[in-house]
C-alpha cells in the first residue's frame, strides 16, 4: 500500500514556531527538555493497582488466589507507591519552577513523606470504603450483592477515585489530585472536585451529571441521584478582575440527606440534617433540617 505525502516537514516546523511562540510569551522558554507534568497514563495505571490491592479478589487480577493475595497486594502497592511518588516529585519540582525555585533534594522528601502518609492511610480507606460500597447496595433496591455494586456501579467507582483524590488534594499534590479525579469524571461522567470534603457511608445512584464543587462539604449517609449539582452561586473578582480562589462557594449538607434526581443547589448554602430535596428543584438557599423540598413548595419560596 502507498503512502500519501502529508508534507510533513513544513507543519512540524510551524507547530515548532507555535510552541516557542507560546512558551515565549508564558515566560516558559528555560524549562527544561524533558518532561515535567504528571502523566495521565501512568495515574491511570497506578490507580488500577490501588483499586486491585485495596480489593484484591474483586478488582485484582482473574487468575488471583486466596494463599496468593497478601503477595500480590504487598508487590502491587510497591509499584503502585514507586509510581505515585514520581509522578508527586514531578509534580512539586514542576511548581517550584513556577515560582522561582529549584530546591531538588527538599522536593524529594516531601514526596516521600506524601506517598508514605498515603501508604499508612489505606487500611482506613478500605474500611471507608466498605462503608460506600455497603451504602450503595442498602440503597438500591436493584443490587443483589455488594460485589455487584463494587464491579458495576459508576458511583462507587467514582467514590474510590475521590477518596485517593482527596488525600492527595489536602496533602499538597493538587494537580495529581485533580488529574485523578478527572479520570473519574471521564470513566463516569460524575464530577466531583478533589477538595470536597465528602463523610461516610456515601451514595451516587446512576450518577451521569453529577457535579460536586471544590468547596462542598457533605455529611455522613447522604444519596444523591443524577444530574445532582452543588455548585456556586457567583464568582468573586478582585480589584484587577481575577476570580478569587479558594472561597468557600458551595453547599455544606448534613447528615442524613436525599437528593433527587436533577436539582441544583448553589452557593454556600447549608441543607439541614434529614431534608429531602426533590427532582428538579432549584436551591439558593437554606433548608431546615428534616424538610422535603419539592418543585412546588419553592414556587413561594423554601426558605424564610
Amino acid at each position: 500500500m502507498q503512502h500519501a505525502n502529508w508534507q510533513l516537514d513544513g507543519i512540524v516546523t510551524q507547530l515548532r514556531a507555535t510552541r516557542e511562540q507560546w512558551r515565549a510569551q508564558n515566560g516558559r522558554e528555560k524549562e527544561k527538555g524533558c518532561r515535567e507534568l504528571p502523566s495521565r497514563h501512568r495515574l491511570r495505571d497506578t490507580l488500577d493497582q490501588l483499586s486491585g490491592a485495596i480489593f484484591p479478589m474483586r478488582l485484582g487480577p482473574s487468575d488471583l488466589r486466596k494463599e496468593s493475595e497478601d503477595f500480590y497486594v504487598g508487590h502491587t502497592l510497591d509499584r503502585a507507591l514507586n509510581a505515585l511518588h514520581e509522578e508527586v516529585l514531578l509534580e512539586l519540582r514542576y511548581m517550584a519552577r513556577l515560582n522561582g525555585g529549584d530546591r531538588s533534594a527538599e522536593h524529594a522528601e516531601t514526596a516521600t513523606q506524601i506517598i508514605q502518609g498515603f501508604a499508612d492511610s489505606l487500611p482506613a480507606l478500605r474500611r471507608r470504603l466498605d462503608g460506600d460500597v455497603m451504602a450503595a447496595y442498602y440503597g438500591d433496591p436493584a443490587a443483589r450483592s455488594v460485589d455487584e455494586v463494587l464491579l458495576c456501579y459508576p458511583g462507587v467507582h467514582a467514590v474510590i477515585y475521590h477518596r485517593i483524590a482527596h488525600y492527595f488534594y489536602r496533602a499538597g499534590a493538587g494537580l495529581v489530585a485533580r488529574v485523578i479525579a478527572e479520570l473519574a469524571h471521564s470513566d463516569t461522567g460524575i464530577d466531583i472536585h478533589p477538595g470536597a470534603q465528602i463523610g461516610e457511608s456515601f451514595f451516587i445512584d446512576h450518577g451521569t451529571g453529577v457535579v460536586i464543587g471544590e468547596t462542598a462539604i457533605i455529611g455522613n449517609r447522604v444519596r444523591l441521584y443524577q444530574a445532582v449539582t452543588l455548585g456556586a452561586k457567583r464568582f468573586p473578582a478582585d480589584e484587577k478582575g481575577h476570580l478569587e480562589k479558594g472561597l468557600p462557594r458551595h453547599p455544606i449538607v448534613e447528615d442524613d440527606v436525599v437528593i433527587y434526581a436533577g436539582a441544583t443547589i448553589l452557593g454556600r448554602v447549608t441543607v439541614g440534617k434529614g431534608a429531602v430535596i426533590g427532582g428538579n428543584v432549584w436551591l439558593t438557599c437554606s433548608v431546615e433540617p428534616g424538610r422535603n423540598v419539592t418543585q412546588a413548595n419553592t414556587q413561594s419560596g423554601p426558605c424564610p
